[in-house]
């Protein structure tokens, strides 16, 4: 069963593990430095059972400034914060920014704990209570249920445990659908177990012996074994914080921050497309391309925020940005982040995850550029299922995506994915232009190739009136390389099954196209073919031709001589050599005789029966032996089929 995670908030020193203990029992520092000076490093992580029936699984972050990153690794995952102040002191500087991270990190749900009351005055307290509430106000914890306890003393922890009971109570436990994932906070290695993982998994569920991949990496082990607070269990779903004993990796080849997750659902890279939220506590405009440091689950990964909208962001506004990555990442649609500023390291703004497999978008000079990527931002945000799918494909443009590439754009998997797919397919705004990889196209897209090979066959046409049409080859390439052939062979067999073009072995021409020969022309249509009518064995070469009729276009006399190839009226023996087709024909007759009489015949004979040297001879019994009239057997050649 899924399980709800708390996890907690506040200042160094306001009593946050303190509290855990007094509420578990488990204390969480496990450190020696830890325990030795007072204050919580590493996260920590205990659990509650409740009178409800569930398990709530409890994480303790630190509250010193330095360990910041730690506290927001801690508060990836969490469903509901215990936003902690301490009576004697009230609203302090990590009070805010750990209160600021909660809100960047889409953290809908809180209990107010006012820690300490055994250390101030009643009056005293309801003046740190009535702070709280005012510096809570208009948050997701204004209307937060607010209780006031001693950790030492045990008043007030009770209460807290029936608020927690109501809040657990009341939660329709889904279980979070899709792959497995798991965000690693912790590695360490096991005598007699080996490599060992721990986090919290995010989505999906993962069993023993199935496969997990370190993304960004191709990394990849097998579940060896699986605990849930300290408890071994065959099977984790989402929700649970879960240590994993790994089979098969070293524990130097994983870092923290990784993601463990089902192999196949993650796909790396340097750049997501985001909605940010620049703090209205900075204190200057946020400049194009400042460089930061970037929190996504628990990695702390340098970057650069590249403005896409606007030169400059002002404190408290929301835009739209691309963040470049110094190093890949790999995260879903719908992941949050925090942004910390490179030196001094504060929280600045964070915000979500839009696109992960962006394009790389260049800050734009003109309006219409501007609103153009507004446009973009404006459909990843609050664009349809249906409205992003195309949106993705369509950036995609002619290389499309597969089924697995676009389930990752969209964060959708299985069942759900194929249920978004539905619609778009049955419409006919999606194609499939390569069912054995699974490979999607927008429709838009592929009308926009057809539209292209559609005015490619009409300029060549209208350049080469007397040709028949284009190779498909040359069709393709006139694609240009973007275009892999089966998005060409898709298109070219919707415009065949359309008979807006026909195919004609090799070569595909427009259907409305028809050989027209203008006089001139037919007058040189006419006088070629007579040419070579004329020369008989003794044929010209096509250079001879070509000097021949020198007195028309070149470019005419060649697309002549390939016409009259089409009609069979010339037979191309080789590139530089025809003979009229009579010529041939009359030969091929006298061949077949010869070898009849004589029962085979060699190249000296062949001479000696045509009066041709070898520059005529040897092409013309190559080309019979291609056309399967004769076969060779050593220097000799034979019918290849038997003359009744």
């Amino acid at each position: 069963m899924r399980e709800i995670v708390l996890g907690t908030a506040g200042h160094v020193d306001h009593g946050k593990t303190s509290l855990i203990r007094a509420l578990t029992g488990i204390e969480t520092d496990r450190l020696k430095e830890e325990k030795k000076r007072g204050i919580t490093i590493e996260l920590g992580f205990a659990h509650l059972d409740l009178p409800c029936g569930h398990r709530l699984g409890i994480v303790d972050v630190p509250g010193h400034e330095k360990f910041v990153k730690n506290m927001v690794a801690g508060v990836m995952g969490m469903d509901i914060v215990a936003f902690i102040v301490a009576a004697d002191e009230g609203i302090m500087p990590q009070t805010k920014e750990h209160f600021e991270i909660c809100q960047l990190l889409g953290v809908k749900e809180g209990i107010i704990v006012i820690t300490k009351k055994d250390m101030v005055e009643p009056e005293w307290l309801d003046m740190v209570k009535e702070e709280v509430q005012d510096f809570c106000a208009g948050s997701f914890l204004e209307n937060a249920p607010l209780i006031a306890v001693s950790s030492i003393t045990g008043d007030g922890i009770a209460e807290l445990k029936e608020e927690l009971n109501r809040f657990v109570a009341r939660q329709e436990l889904k279980e979070v659908h899709g792959p497995f994932r798991l965000p690693v906070d912790r590695i360490f290695a096991m005598k007699g177990f080996g490599a060992v993982i721990t986090g919290t998994s995010v989505s999906g569920r993962v069993a023993i012996g199935e496969e997990l991949r370190f993304y960004p990496q191709e990394l990849t082990a097998k579940v060896r074994g699986l605990q849930v607070h300290s408890q071994t269990v065959e099977e984790v779903e989402a929700g649970h914080r879960t240590a994993i004993n790994l089979q098969g990796v070293d524990t130097a080849l994983i870092e923290r921050g990784m993601v463990a997750a089902t192999p196949g659902c993650l796909q790396a890279g340097y750049m997501l497309d985001c909605e940010f939220f620049y703090l209205a506590a900075n204190e200057k405009p946020l400049k194009h391309r400042t460089r930061v440091r970037i929190h996504l689950g628990t990695s702390e990964i340098m970057g650069r925020i590249s403005l896409l909208t606007q030169d400059e962001v002002m404190p408290g506004n929301t835009t739209a940005v691309q963040l470049l990555f110094e190093e890949p990442i790999a995260v879903w649609p719908g992941d949050r982040f925090v942004v910390r500023s490179y030196s001094p390291s504060t929280t600045i703004g964070g915000g979500k995850v839009l696109g992960n497999q962006p394009p790389r978008k260049r800050k734009r000079a003109t309006d219409h550029d501007r609103q153009t990527n507004r446009a973009v931002f404006e459909t990843l945000l609050h664009g349809s299922l249906e409205e992003q799918l195309l949106f993705f494909l369509e950036e995609s443009h002619t290389t499309g995506l597969t089924a697995d590439e676009l389930s990752i754009r969209l964060g959708l998997f299985g069942k759900q994915f194929k249920k978004a797919m539905n619609g778009p397919l049955s419409t006919r705004k999606v194609v499939v232009v390569d069912s054995a990889a699974g490979r999607y196209l927008a429709k838009t897209v592929s009308d926009g190739v057809e539209a292209t090979l559609l005015a490619n066959l009409t300029a060549f046409h209208r350049e080469h009136p007397l040709q028949n049409g284009l190779s498909k080859e040359e069709l393709r390439s006139g694609l240009g390389k973007r275009v892999d052939t089966k998005v060409f062979q898709f298109c070219l067999g919707e415009l065949l099954k359309k008979e807006t073009v026909v195919q004609e072995e090799s070569e595909v021409r427009l259907s409305t196209h028809s050989i027209a020969l203008q006089a001139d022309e037919q007058v040189l249509q006419h006088d070629i073919e007579e040419w070579y009518r004329q020369k008989g064995l003794a044929t010209a070469t096509i250079r001879e031709s070509g000097e021949h009729f020198a007195e028309a276009p070149e470019r005419m006399v060649k697309e002549v001589l390939a016409l009259l190839l089409r009609q069979g009226k010339l037979v191309k023996i080789s590139e530089t050599l025809y003979f009229h087709a009579d010529t041939i024909t009359a030969l091929a007759q006298d061949l077949t005789a010869f070898i009849i009489r004589e029962g085979d015949i060699d190249a000296p004979r062949f001479k000696e029966m045509t009066g041709l040297t070898r520059k005529f001879s040897i092409p013309l019994m190559e080309y019979f032996d291609k056309i399967k009239l004769t076969i060779r057997v050593g220097d000799t050649r034979i019918l290849r089929k038997k003359i009744l």
